[in-house]
């Protein structure tokens, strides 16, 4: 699995949107892989820059899930 250098965790309670980043910021597109569910990727090496999920506290199993199928892992477990 590939493990970038840093990462960020952004969380909005309030619309309940869970945001995962990915090593440091560059221009991106992103696209949505699945309902209310949003990967940026970087414009020049497609490298995957973040996840965003909505109504994460609704399914948190989806985060491994995603990072399973993307091929990367996180040093630590999420949940709120």
């Amino acid at each position: 699995m590939i493990e970038p250098q840093t990462y960020d965790i952004y969380y909005d309670k309030e619309s309940d949107f869970l945001e995962v980043f990915f090593g440091a910021p560059s221009a991106s597109l992103g696209e949505e892989i699945a309902d209310d569910i949003f990967v940026r990727r970087d414009v020049k090496t497609n490298e995957v820059k973040s996840i965003g999920i909505f109504s994460f506290k609704k399914r948190p199993y989806v985060l491994k899930e995603i990072l399973k199928k993307l091929k990367l892992s996180l040093p630590l477990n999420i949940s709120v």
